[in-house]
């Protein structure tokens, strides 16, 4: 049975079951701060769970794509080296929102891997959390589990949690009995080794709590069931395979590879793990990319770049030394597209991406191994055969090289690793980023309106239609979340109203403001917040007197503000459609921040824009502006709209009725968004700025209407100024400046040659004033120079006139700025090197610095600190 097939039968058998089947949601989790990455199927369901969102159903299933590489489930170091570790995997669940709870997910489970999949009833053993007496009856009296095929176990291993926080709940397990080929020896049995002979195949998490960071455990409001089946490791049961990579999975791309490297699967342990990484990490790299996730160096930037990484240096060991992941992960695209239709639309971009990016790291590469054969040599001449943990992990960190390829070169030449020191650097790493995580998703306001969600409150949204309205005060609470009975004169909080006009902050658009009076009181809206898609409320100061629940209130959105928002915003829908027009089909919207003063637009593209690209967009966006095109805005099913061709935001979660904004001949998005009426109330459109923001990622700031006109005037303003001083006429700038950056340039070369003339003239008298300080010559003077070079020349020359000694030459270089060099000449550096003296010398000039042994430079910031810095060198060498 291939693995398309088994996915295929688990969605139909649950929907015959009446479970709705669910989209997969991307491994961004738009939901949760907590998580880098969705890891398990539950995870877009975490606020169902919680009672915080409302579904059209209380049965789903799935198959989630999700990726475990750090945090609880870092599985990464694995992956390759065991038959069931992967980054890359997806997930079969079956969930309940408070309908069913035990016995039916016991029976669910039971009749499809009996009935469905044909898995011998003899071979699957149940394990349960140590008290769940429930369970175990249920297993008995439902499906006729023998009690000696029951097992009792721990927390450890029966009590899931998603997290540290969140829904979590006793779990019971089915494991198969693979046979005792499998076994690991005479202690081999469940809760007693993690060898495959009884391998987990099925988890049933039974959801009744939610934790919270102290560990407590509050009942969820309705029990639910949550159950996770990785589909390569019940592929691999069903395909009768001893490991996941034998599966149809993974074979083509293991094969594929094995061909183009010359090797054969199977043969060679190390071979084997080579090739596995590389299957896996293709997936891997394909996903994330198509879910928008780039190359950078921190975040979830960075474990892509590292997962590229870890394959193309795999790949080196096997004997491909040319890029050739690209292939494996359009290779991925073609096995997983059907069912995965976001991987074929993202197809050349990712190509494009990972070829780059392998390009890159393969000249990186080749410095790391330069670097640690140096190191190596370095050591050798010290009589060390040690190579420190802090040097280990800097080719880890930085060049990709995991301890093991470090421990093996090492190896072949005789050495050794410092290994604790290795993990204490990355210890100390990871204590950093772990500091520095702040959580990713969306704002989350959710927790303020914790009790209103669980509660079920709702209030209806106006704001397309009218700008103004009366409506009753529903609830008051306080910045902080609590209710209160009032907001009085001088504080802040927030109102939720029946109805309002207000615009919640979503979809990229910022909240609205402007003004809420009720008979007792005022107050400004300062912004609005959208805690659920069925909840909008207002951040509010009361200005005056005293706002009270159940008050009439009559609410007006700042119509300035919001139609100046409204520009923005119908100009980024005509930038998206300019920008597929001029730089192709592989751009797509990866965010974008609009509000009353400007827009900002992220997209992929791998190049930064040339002048012509930028104008050819300006002219696309201004020319559909002045055609003064409708805008029109519809309601419609999701389906409707797909049919018809609307684009849907990545990341964006949409209901089975959506919002579809059109303008004709050039744009149709699914948007909840406010916008004009016709594309010529925008007025003009002017690009800003155009930037990158990661590897593979640009970004446009642009103005609309008065913000571009205002830009345009503060242009001319400075452009005649410019030329007044430059006494120019209009078209005459750019040749009077380019003119006068000759001039500048050729009298600061005059100027470096008069220093260096002075300078020389100098050194002659400066080698009178060489001291010898505990058998040492030692020069430390000032010089009169204004820049570096010049006085790095002179360090040169006085180094040539000196046989052995330590020089230090200083000079102020602006007002408070200094600059200083220590030259140490060969014979001296088995005592001094010149990039640790400087280090304690320019301290002394409220600086620091680096450099190699015979030579070192400084910057300092205390000019009156100089002789000091000559002193203190002095005092070292004297004591040395």
């Amino acid at each position: 049975m291939k693995a398309s097939e088994i996915r295929e039968k688990f969605l139909k058998y649950f929907e015959k079951n009446g479970h709705t089947i669910v989209d997969s949601s991307p491994l961004i989790p738009r939901d949760d701060p907590s998580l880098l990455f969705t890891n398990a199927g539950m995870v877009q369901f975490k606020k169902t769970f919680l009672g915080q969102e409302k579904r059209d159903y209380v049965r789903a299933t799935t198959s989630q794509k999700c990726l475990r590489v750090g945090g609880k489930h870092n599985d990464l170091e694995n992956v390759g080296r065991t038959a069931r570790h992967h980054t890359f995997f997806e997930m079969l669940g079956n969930f309940s929102f408070g309908d069913y709870f035990k016995e039916d997910a016991i029976k669910f489970c039971w009749e499809f891997l009996t009935e469905e999949l044909g898995l011998p009833k003899d071979k699957l053993y149940i394990t349960i959390f140590t008290d769940d007496d429930e369970a175990e009856e249920l297993w008995q009296k439902i499906v006729n589990v023998p009690p000696e095929r029951i097992y009792r176990l721990g927390e450890k291993e029966n009590f899931w949690s998603m997290g540290d926080t969140g829904p979590c709940g006793p779990c019971s397990e089915v494991h198969i009995d693979q046979g005792e080929e499998m076994s690991c020896g005479p202690n081999c049995g469940i809760g007693k080794c993690d060898c495959d002979r009884y391998l987990e195949i099925w988890n049933l998490v039974f959801m009744q709590f939610d934790q919270d960071e102290t560990g407590k455990r509050v009942p969820l409001p309705r029990p639910s069931i949550d159950t996770g089946m990785g589909l390569e490791r019940i592929a691999a049961i069903c395909q009768g395979v001893q490991s996941n990579f034998e599966t149809d999975l993974f074979q083509p791309l293991i094969q594929a590879v094995a061909k183009k490297a010359g090797v054969k699967y199977k043969e060679d342990g190390e071979t084997d793990t080579a090739l596995q990484v590389i299957a896996d990490h293709s997936r891997a790299i394909a996903f994330l990319i198509t879910d928008q996730i780039l190359p950078s160096n921190e975040g979830r930037g960075y474990v892509l770049r590292r997962l590229i990484r870890r394959a193309f240096r795999f790949g080196r060991l096997i004997g491909l030394t040319d890029p050739f992941l690209h292939e494996t992960v359009s290779m991925v695209v073609e096995q997983m597209g059907g069912q995965y239709p976001e991987l074929e639309a993202n197809k050349d971009f990712m190509v494009r991406m990972v070829r780059e990016e392998e390009e890159r790291f393969s000249q990186t590469l080749d410095k790391g191994l330069v670097i640690l054969e140096e190191e190596m040599e370095n050591l050798e001449k010290s009589g060390s055969k040690t190579i420190t943990g802090e040097i280990a992990f800097k080719l880890y960190d930085t060049y990709g090289f995991p301890l093991d390829i470090v421990n093996d070169v090492a190896e072949k030449q005789g050495f050794t690793v410092d290994e604790d020191g290795f993990k204490a650097a990355m210890k100390e790493q990871k204590d950093r980023a772990k500091k520095a995580w702040k959580g990713s998703g969306e704002k989350d306001i959710a927790s303020i309106f914790h009790n209103l969600l669980e509660a079920g409150l709702k209030n209806r949204f106006t704001g397309y239609e009218t700008l103004t309205g009366e409506s009753r005060i529903l609830s008051l609470l306080s910045e902080e979340g609590e209710h209160v009975e009032r907001l009085t004169q001088g504080q802040g909080g927030y109102i939720v109203a029946a109805a309002t006009p207000f615009y919640g902050e979503s979809g990229g658009q910022l909240g609205d403001t402007g003004t809420v009076g009720t008979m007792t009181g005022a107050a400004e809206v300062l912004d609005t917040v959208k805690p659920s898609p069925e909840l909008t409320a207002q951040k509010v100061f009361v200005s005056e007197g005293e706002l009270l629940p159940e008050q009439e209130a009559r609410l007006a959105v700042d119509a300035e503000q919001r139609s100046a928002t409204a520009r923005n915003h119908t100009v980024t829908h005509l930038l998206h459609s300019a920008l597929r027009k001029v730089l192709g089909d592989h751009v797509k919207q990866a965010g974008s921040l609009v509000g009353p003063d400007r827009l900002r637009f992220d997209f992929t593209h791998i190049a930064a824009m040339t002048p012509e690209e930028i104008r050819a967009v300006e002219d696309e966006v201004n020319k559909s502006i002045l055609t003064d095109t409708p805008v029109d805005a519809q309601v419609m099913s999701n389906e409707e709209a797909s049919q018809r061709g609307a684009t849907a935001l990545f990341g964006e979660k949409y209901g089975d009725e959506v919002r579809v904004v059109e303008i004709p001949g050039e744009s149709m998005e699914l948007c909840g968004g406010t916008h004009l009426k016709a594309t010529g109330e925008a007025g003009t459109f002017m690009i800003l700025s155009e930037s990158g923001v990661a590897a593979g990622m640009r970004r446009i700031e642009a103005a609309t209407g008065w913000n571009s006109l205002r830009f345009l005037q503060e242009q001319r303003d400075e452009l005649g100024t410019s030329l007044a001083m430059l006494k120019a006429a209009p078209g005459q700038l750019a040749d009077r400046v380019s003119a006068l950056m000759a001039q500048v340039k050729e009298l600061t070369r005059e100027n470096e040659r008069l220093q260096a003339k002075l300078a020389s003239g100098a050194g002659a008298d400066l080698m009178n004033s060489v001291e010898e300080i505990a058998g040492v010559k030692v020069l430390a003077a000032k010089l009169e120079v204004t820049n570096v070079k010049t006085l790095r020349d002179q360090a040169d020359a006085l180094k040539s006139k000196l046989d052995s000694g330590i020089i230090c030459l200083a000079a102020k270089v602006d007002e408070d700025k200094v600059s200083l060099i220590i030259v140490v000449t060969k014979d001296l550096h088995d005592r001094f090197k010149a990039g640790e003296l400087i280090k304690t010398v320019a301290a002394e000039v409220g600086g620091g610095g680096g450099g190699r042994p015979d030579m070192a430079q400084a910057g300092g910031s205390n000019p009156a600190g100089i002789d000091k810095a000559f002193t203190t060198l002095k005092k070292i060498v004297s004591e040395g």
